[in-house]
């Protein structure tokens, strides 16, 4: 478009730096930046199913709790 230019990556890049769809690029020194747009849920999923594997996806509050009577007569669901 107009005068911008484009910038091919080989496709071991883009999975060796986890680069999605959507990058961060800035101009440092002389320097072109490319980064993945940090995403702090990344890898959640994995982690979730590890802990659901070794058991360890249980509540840590280990108080039961129960519905209360404004809960079984007032709230409508």
């Amino acid at each position: 478009m107009g005068k911008s230019r484009g910038i091919r990556l080989p496709q071991s890049f883009l999975e060796g730096l986890e680069l999605d769809e959507e990058v961060e690029v800035e101009v440092r020194d002389g320097q072109l930046i490319v980064r993945p747009v940090p995403r702090p849920r990344r890898g959640w999923e994995k982690q979730f199913d590890g802990m659901t594997a070794r058991g360890d996806d249980r509540l840590l509050d280990s108080r039961v709790f129960s519905l209360t009577a404004w809960d079984e007569e007032k709230w409508v669901w």
